[in-house]
């Protein structure tokens, strides 16, 4: 759930006209993107090392772009040459591993948070000939094999395989697969939305084996949300009656799926199954396959989460071999997942068993051969690591710091290297041979700066500087922005940043208006254009316009200091939470500007619970605050997150015995509850049971239902709509 954080911090689409006072902001404008930083997206390295490619901005071609100096080299797809199949535009692409042949996406349409159907499109560049991949219906995660000549996808929840150099003749792998019972190849609803994945196969080295995950989810309980006829979009299938979506979705303490992972023989045509040794509430985040055909990594995550363990499994004798257990106390971070990388006998793998995030090495015995652990540097994306000189390339931030995060290099003597020089937040993409990288930069006053570096750090070209967007934000009177830190009542050390309004008077007082979010590992507190509602803290300087003090502070749990201190709120979320976002009100209360009487705070998703969570928490501080999308109570969200941090109801009664339901009759100040209905992931359940628990607890409330909205909230005017309304109702219950 944590991922929504990313979505509302980016939430910009185009540019504003110019010359306006910051008094001329409206909503409209910046929910429709009034003021978009932009962003070089899309870079798919190639195999030389030396180029990338990207899809062009109107989305009629792949394009070939130098490492070295951004310039542009050959156009590898065109839809206006390309002969067999005439398209308009493209949706994005897959080149082949030897990149003589792509996969072209067309016709998207949207599943769940990652996932989604497609109708693809075979190009085979020598030739510029366009061919449909299959005949028989939309795909899903297409894979070419290592040498191109095959590629597997799922289609209704069964696995296809197309032979290219058999005039691309398609064989149905798997034939079990069903809606709501059984899913070969591509996760379930919970794998995918909390182990952040959309495909559950691969092909062996020598393209002669498939390997890929069996989700049997017939004893996983079905949930259902009505559909009505609504608009943007508009589903006249519903204008006389509603309909129902239904799907499978596991709560807390509930059966998941039960996974196993099988085999195919291509050229034999046989399925096996792995005799892993395994319990039926085992998770298979992962399977890969290594540079040896014969060994497949399965990693499997017990359902407490605290141990992960690394099989090497042979496809063809089925046999399954633990090479490794990584143990961590109270958790294993889902990252762990997103940095995993193959290299010829060898893998990489991060871990917090130290208390940081760091790198390990392994060879495929599971024997470690290097580790990158410098003190209090916690790890947050993986680069890359070349075999020839031992160097790791990656981004971090240390402990001490967590607002700005650097890219790195460490060599094989474990000294580390800071390639970026400017202070802020930065991330990269690096080419193949690692020689270089596209950095991209920016800071909580600087709009996104995308440049291209070498391994050294130097920077090469610049590719978008957003100095159009920075002119018109200097003519704009905005407020200003500043980091702050504080030692809270328990003498806990809290780092946040406040927005004050362009007049700002320190001899007056203003009401304040705090944002968070607040789940485990998540930062809202960074020095990036990041920051903020809308980017720039676009939103906060609006509010900031309308008289308010805007503030934002992440307290226990958050990331980017430790494993102790992000975990600490372990089997009892919200309740430290929210102690210290109380806290900050209080602090902020003995400001000499600050209005103590009239403080509010709202926030999102596990934002919109700790809302809940802080005006219940006793101590009556806030005056007002709006949760949008809030689970209000934990027995009600999926299993695989929330038994991360909570474990079962049986097993820590206590934990989900303590909610915004159960705490409904300590609710302080004035509150506005908005939910999409449509809501796959915190179910608006959540919302009207915790709205029937305020109703007989004598609280007043409003609420605010978006008609087949989901978890984002968004179509047509609905996010112009939703933030006027968060606005409208902090101007009416703080000033």
């Amino acid at each position: 759930m944590n991922k929504i954080s990313t979505f509302l911090l980016g939430c910009l689409l185009a540019f504003a006209p110019t010359q306006m006072n910051a008094a001329d902001l409206t909503l409209d404008d910046l929910c429709k993107g009034a003021y978009s930083a932009r962003r070089v997206s899309g870079i798919h390295p190639m195999n030389d090392g030396e180029t990338y490619s990207r899809l062009s901005a109107d989305r009629k071609q792949i394009v070939a772009y130098s490492f070295k100096d951004g310039s542009r080299k050959s156009v590898l797809f065109d839809v206006a040459t390309a002969r067999g199949v005439a398209l308009e535009s493209i949706d994005g692409y897959i080149m082949s591993p030897d990149e003589k042949k792509i996969l072209i996406q067309t016709e998207t349409r949207p599943i769940y948070r990652h996932s989604f159907t497609a109708v693809y499109y075979l190009y085979d560049i020598a030739n510029g000939t366009l061919a449909p991949l299959s005949d028989g219906g939309p795909q899903q995660s297409p894979k070419f094999s290592p040498d191109g000549n095959l590629v597997g996808f799922v289609r209704d929840n069964n696995l296809f395989l197309v032979k290219l150099l058999f005039n691309n003749s398609e064989s149905q792998i798997t034939k079990d697969g069903r809606r709501n019972a059984v899913i070969n190849g591509i996760p379930d609803w919970v794998n995918e939305e909390e182990f952040t994945t959309m495909r559950s196969f691969d092909f062996n080295a020598d393209n002669t084996m498939m390997a890929w995950v069996r989700y049997d989810e017939s004893q996983v309980a079905t949930f259902s949300f009505p559909w009505y006829k609504g608009s943007h979009p508009e589903k006249e299938e519903y204008a006389e009656y509603p309909g129902l979506y239904e799907y499978k979705y596991p709560v807390a303490g509930t059966a998941n799926s039960t996974v196993s992972v099988q085999t195919f023989d291509i050229k034999a045509r046989v399925i096996r199954t792995l005799q892993l040794p395994i319990t039926a509430d085992t998770y298979i985040p992962r399977i890969r396959f290594t540079d040896d055909p014969s060994k497949l990594a399965v990693f499997t995550l017990n359902r407490h989460q605290d141990c992960l363990e690394i099989y090497m499994a042979n496809p063809r004798s089925t046999e399954c071999k633990k090479i490794l257990r990584d143990e961590v106390d109270k958790y294993v971070n889902e990252n762990v997942f997103r940095n995993l990388a193959f290299y010829p006998n060898r893998f990489v793998l991060t871990s917090e068993r130290d208390g940081y995030n760091h790198i390990y090495l392994y060879d495929l015995n599971g024997s470690q051969v290097g580790k990158v652990a410098p003190e209090k540097l916690i790890v947050k994306d993986f680069y890359g690591y070349d075999p020839a000189s031992g160097n790791y390339f990656f981004s971090a931030n240390h402990a001490e710091d967590p607002m700005r995060t650097a890219i790195y290099r460490s060599n094989s003597k474990g000294e580390v290297t800071k390639l970026s020089a400017q202070e802020g937040c930065h991330s990269a993409v690096f080419s193949k041979s690692l020689k270089y990288y596209i950095n991209v930069y920016s800071n909580i006053h600087t709009p996104y700066v995308t440049t291209i570096c070498n391994r050294n750090g130097k920077t090469l070209a610049t590719l978008e500087d957003n100095q159009a967007l920075a002119e018109k934000l200097r003519a704009l009177r905005l407020g200003k922005q500043e980091f702050f830190r504080f030692n809270t009542g328990e003498g806990i050390t809290l780092n946040g940043y406040m927005v004050k309004p362009a007049d700002f008077d320190p001899a007056k007082k203003y009401p304040v208006i705090m944002f968070q979010y607040s789940g485990p590992g998540a930062q809202q507190v960074v020095d990036s254009w990041n920051a903020g509602n809308m980017g720039g803290t676009l939103y906060e300087h609006y509010l900031a316009s309308k008289g308010f003090i805007c503030v934002c502070v992440d307290g226990r749990g958050t990331g980017g200091r430790g494993a102790d201190f992000e975990k600490c709120t372990y089997l009892n979320l919200g309740y430290l939470e929210a102690r210290d976002q109380v806290e900050t009100a209080l602090y902020l209360g003995t400001l000499p500007y600050v209005d103590s009487k009239h403080i509010g705070i709202w926030g999102w998703s596990y934002g919109g619970f700790n809302t809940l969570m802080s005006m219940s928490e006793g101590r009556p501080v806030f005056a007002a605050g709006v949760a949008v999308a809030p689970p209000t109570c934990w027995r009600y969200y999926d299993t695989v997150y929330t038994e991360r941090f909570m474990r079962t109801p049986k097993e820590n009664a206590n934990g989900y015995g303590r909610s915004p339901i159960s705490l409904a009759h300590q609710l302080h100040g004035a509150l506005l509850i908005c939910h999409g209905t449509a809501d796959d992931n915190v179910h608006f359940r959540n919302s009207m049971e915790y709205a029937e628990a305020l109703v007989q607890a004598g609280k007043p409330f409003m609420m605010l239902p978006y008609n087949n909205r989901n978890h984002n909230i968004v179509g047509g005017n609905t996010r112009s709509h939703l933030f006027t309304s968060i606005t409208d109702f902090f101007i009416d219950h703080l000033q």
